[in-house]
């Protein structure tokens, strides 16, 4: 076949071959690979309350939305061969509008509902149907803008490089603009608007304005209903951050603090993070806060100010605790989302001043900046859902830490895990070769050796302390102090702490698997824990 012999045509009315000018084949091609791409960075956002923001989670959401790229090519190609690929770009286009602002909805329904289980499986289809066909687009527009075969290397490569290039604007829409400036519902509703409108624009262009709106409009119908939803409804947030849904609840149950109590809880994607109490900020309520505030008592004399470091914000309980309690301290955080902040200045009375001073940065990048020996106390409490991010827990971010520790300086780490607690023993036996002293503050039998807890239920841990220092502190001090708090955690010191490590392995840059290691879920019934 002559390389200039045309390549067959649509039925008149398609638009086909070069009836669909170069610019639409270019806007339908990079807008399509766009909301893929918007779909799969949001879709981490709605998940992260119901699966945490983890590995597994990334790799689950990439992994769907790539099989539904590879799949929508290769079936849209056939597509394309089998049927008029004009007669079919507004269907793709306005179905995945309507699947696409139904998300949302569909996934909140889902983790909020008797069976949380089927989060996944409607998370899944959400991503999959249409990143299926939203990738069919590409080659279907392809077909169209073929006429010779002569130019069939210009066009596939051209259309090849404005998929790619709208991929690349998805991706730097969503992390830098759309996520920080509204929230997910406004997004994934706003943009199936977008692919409806699209759609129906296609339409009116193929078979005119009423035949048109008799095939998209009850598409555009289910979508303003959705967007009406989702600006009356109520959510689930009281602000969408750039990393978390995040929600205040106080005392009295409401969301104004009628009943006169300042107690006020900061919830991030379903999780307690943080207690305060806005008329008495020495009110400690959650287990691991009372443990690190114990430390400071037993590591300096009551009242004695600190120079002190905080890996990750939250609500702020200690920093507040350790100005109340101790005046004079200065007390520098670390918190890398500027959400939190902006909601604990509004919503859980933040002030800041020489003494106290947030950081709207990641914890490691922000450490770099704080001069050698100069902080008495480092308190590490940053988590993504419930995981600490992995480049806080290796070898050489405990070399950051113990460079800015004065010599009689001290690390306090809030953990979480359960069953083996292999995250647990491999964070700890990273500090062991660093400091000369690491102390383990738990419930009883979590590292003890003892079998049941005062209630009867078998420990499988939760929330842990690790203390590390080089300097020796007074295990039983340490333990009185908590008791003093109302805490009835145990210290596990050298020997046990030897024995509880045993084998795990040091934690480093080049190899952190802590969401492998990590046991997120407690195995046995029990409290919240923030």
């Amino acid at each position: 076949m002559p390389d200039d012999q045309p390549v067959s045509a649509d039925a008149p009315g398609d638009f086909a071959g070069a009836g669909m000018g170069g610019r639409t084949a270019a806007a339908l091609v990079f807008g399509s690979s766009a909301a893929v791409l918007v779909v799969e960075l949001v879709a981490l956002r709605l998940l992260a309350p119901y699966l945490g923001l983890t590995l597994e989670t990334n790799t689950l959401v990439i992994a769907i939305a790539l099989g539904a790229i590879a799949a929508g090519s290769w079936l849209g190609g056939r597509a394309a061969d089998a049927v008029p690929p004009a007669r079919v770009l507004g269907s793709l286009l306005g179905v995945s509008g309507v699947v696409v602002a139904a998300t949302p909805f569909a996934v909140r329904a889902a983790g909020t509902g008797p069976d949380a289980g089927l989060v996944v499986p409607v998370a899944a289809l959400t991503i999959l149907v249409p990143g299926l066909l939203l990738s069919a687009v590409t080659p279907m527009v392809t077909k169209l803008r073929l006429t010779t075969l002569a130019e069939t290397g210009a066009v596939v490569g051209r259309l090849s490089g404005v998929g790619t290039a709208g991929a690349i604007a998805g991706t730097v829409l969503t992390g830098f603009v759309l996520v920080s400036r509204l929230s997910v519902t406004a997004i994934m509703v706003g943009l199936g608007a977008l692919l409806v409108l699209a759609a129906l624009a296609l339409e009116v262009r193929r078979v005119g304005a009423a035949a048109a709106v008799r095939s998209a409009g009850p598409a555009a119908v289910l979508v303003a209903l959705g967007g009406v939803g989702g600006a009356v409804g109520p959510g689930g947030c009281d602000a969408e951050t750039t990393y978390h849904c995040a929600s205040v609840e106080f005392d009295d149950g409401g969301s104004g603090g009628s009943g006169g109590s300042g107690g006020r809880t900061l919830v991030l994607d379903g999780l307690r993070h943080s207690y305060v109490d806005l008329d008495d900020p020495t009110r400690l309520e959650f287990d691991y806060v009372k443990g690190l505030a114990a430390t400071t008592q037993a590591a300096w004399p009551d009242g004695e100010p600190l120079t002190a470091h905080h890996l990750g914000g939250g609500g702020l309980t200690l920093p507040r605790w350790l100005a109340a309690e101790r005046p004079g301290t200065t007390s520098t955080v670390s918190e890398i989302d500027p959400g939190v902040v902006a909601l604990d200045r509004d919503r859980l009375g933040l002030e800041t001043g020489p003494d106290l001073q947030v950081r709207v940065e990641d914890a490691r990048v922000g450490l770099r900046g704080v001069p050698d020996d100069s902080q008495d106390l480092v308190v590490g409490d940053a988590f993504g859902g419930i995981s600490v991010p992995w480049h806080l827990t290796t070898r050489e971010m405990v070399a950051e830490i113990d460079r800015v520790l004065a010599p009689d300086g001290v690390y306090a780490a809030n953990l979480i895990d359960h069953g083996p607690l292999a995250f647990a023993r491999a964070e700890v036996a990273t500090l062991a070769e660093r400091f000369d002293h690491v102390w383990v503050l738990a419930e009883p039998g979590v590292v003890t050796g003892e079998t049941t807890r005062a209630d009867g239920r078998d420990p499988d841990g939760g929330n842990l302390v690790a203390v590390a220092s080089d300097r020796p502190l007074d295990a039983a001090g340490l333990a009185a102090r908590m008791r003093g708090l109302d805490l009835d955690w145990v210290v596990a010191t050298g020997r046990r702490v030897a024995a509880w490590v045993d084998d795990a392995d040091v934690l480093t840059d080049d190899r952190a698997p802590v969401d492998q290691l990590l046991t997120p879920y407690s195995t046995t019934p029990s409290s919240q824990r923030g």
